[in-house]
């Protein structure tokens, strides 16, 4: 019981002498990132005005007049905020942030970020101009002019390798987030930018290897089949074989030995981008019961309408389609247009600064609702937990960027096997006490209760439907 006396002490602290605890000056800006600042500047500004007038469009001086500027100045800024600081997670004012915190200038770029995508995929005439920026880096790789795809495309993997060099100094003391950052940079780099456009000048057909169903959904679909089997060569024969291979073979066996991480963290250019230039945002996923709840509806109504629609579609073609007709593509453009589009790259980038980096990720990926199954019952992969060690700061939830609630299983010493984790790491690389850790065990049978009977738990999970479990 507490002494009634101690709840009436009157501590005056101007009375007994003590002041006003002296302020501390806002960190200032390093003359490195100064150059950096004037050199964005300098290159949106050419940028603007090659847009707004037309001239240098179309050339390598217009092109590098913006490129240059606008890349060096981004690495500078990056450079001159880290080298300076000691190595660490340094998450100092990141709530009080109006960039990361859902202040005016998050909304802002989160506005800015989803009317480009409204743009590039609906009123694709007003990009016009910025294709023709990028034309002569098109032509150079591919051999033919650039569209709003080769544009999307080097935009793309200019953030995934900008803000992986911001990522390679802000987790410059662990090596795991370096290895994974330079992973998918030269996946994003060179699978998924450079490749396909290799393949272009080669008169071959785009194709991205880091893509597959049902991510992909169109490379199993029965037309895109039909094509890559009548193409001459073997190229065709080739694509698809790697595309069917990869969803059917190497899926399950590298999930089953690393989890969904070697593809989620290593590989994806999804999650390539969100952990890159969606890391100022990850811990603004939210942990909440209800939100996991709708995770979980989602995303699992999304793997079910890609499974429905690949069925349908191959139903069709057999029957020449007499028995779906039209209703087959109808389908498959509907779920090209409001999963494809609005939902994986409107909602799913354009509300990083909003709900988070992962959104596409946590709740509509159909891959990583697959990977999810897998790693959950039968995967090897797991985060272990040393509850003892735990000081329950909360770090490690707070940066969870697919909204697990990881500290209630350090407090609870259960091994972390959430379909939903990605394996991304900066859970243990936040954690001041090394509490987590993520391993690959000899066997998928230790993992949780019950887990040597791995449909059992499956159901049981289905019918529970309890987050922690």
């Amino acid at each position: 019981m507490i002494d009634p006396q101690q709840l009436a002490y009157d501590y005056d602290e101007e009375r007994l002498g003590f002041e006003e605890p002296p302020r501390v000056a806002a960190p200032s800006i390093a003359d490195g990132q100064r150059v950096g600042v004037f050199l964005l500047a300098l290159g949106l500004l050419s940028l603007a005005i090659q847009l707004s007038s037309g001239k240098l469009l179309g050339s390598w001086l217009g092109f590098l007049a913006a490129a240059l500027p606008l890349a060096t100045g981004a690495l500078l800024f990056i450079w001159y905020g880290y080298t300076g600081s000691e190595a660490g997670i340094q998450n100092d004012g990141i709530h009080f942030s109006a960039a990361k915190s859902r202040g005016w200038i998050g909304w802002a770029l989160g506005i800015a970020i989803t009317g480009f995508y409204v743009a590039l995929y609906w009123y694709p005439d007003s990009m016009s101009a910025a294709v023709r920026w990028v034309d002569p880096l098109a032509r150079s790789i591919s051999g033919s002019a650039a569209d709003r795809w080769f544009l999307y495309g080097f935009l793309y993997t200019m953030a995934v390798l900008i803000f992986g060099a911001r990522m390679m100094l802000r987790y410059r003391h662990n090596q795991y987030e370096q290895l994974r950052t330079l992973s998918v940079g030269f996946f994003q780099l060179g699978l998924a930018f450079v490749l396909p456009q290799l393949l272009k000048a080669f008169q071959q057909p785009e194709h991205y290897f880091t893509y597959f169903w049902p991510l992909k959904p169109e490379y199993l679909y029965p037309w895109k089949v039909k094509e890559l089997l009548a193409m001459p060569g073997g190229v065709g024969v080739f694509m698809f074989a790697f595309s069917a291979t990869m969803t059917a073979v190497v899926t399950p066996v590298l999930t089953y030995y690393f989890g969904k991480r070697w593809y989620c963290s290593w590989v994806c250019g999804c999650g390539g981008l969100a952990e890159t230039l969606g890391d100022p945002w990850r811990q603004l996923s939210s942990k909440s019961t209800l939100s996991w709840k709708i995770e979980r509806g989602i995303i699992y109504s999304v793997l079910g309408l890609v499974v429905l629609t690949t069925l349908v579609l191959w139903i069709n073609a057999q029957s020449s389609g007499r028995l779906f007709a039209g209703f087959s593509g109808r389908l498959a453009a509907w779920y090209g247009f409001y999963i494809g589009a609005l939902f994986s790259g409107v909602i799913g980038v354009g509300f990083y600064p909003i709900l988070g980096s992962r959104v596409w990720c946590r709740f509509g990926c159909p891959m990583a609702a697959i990977l999810g199954i897998l790693q959950r019952f039968f995967s090897r992969f797991r985060i272990t937990t040393n509850g003892d060690q735990c000081m329950s700061c909360g770090n490690c939830s707070t940066y969870c960027e697919m909204g697990i609630d990881v500290r209630a299983y350090a407090q609870s010493g259960k091994n972390i096997v959430r379909s939903s984790c990605v394996g991304c790491g900066i859970c243990a690389a936040v954690c001041p006490r090394g509490v987590l850790k993520l391993e690959n065990g000899a066997d998928f049978r230790d993992r949780y209760p019950e887990s040597d009977r791995p449909l059992d738990a499956m159901l049981a999970a289905i019918r529970a439907a309890k987050p922690y479990e």
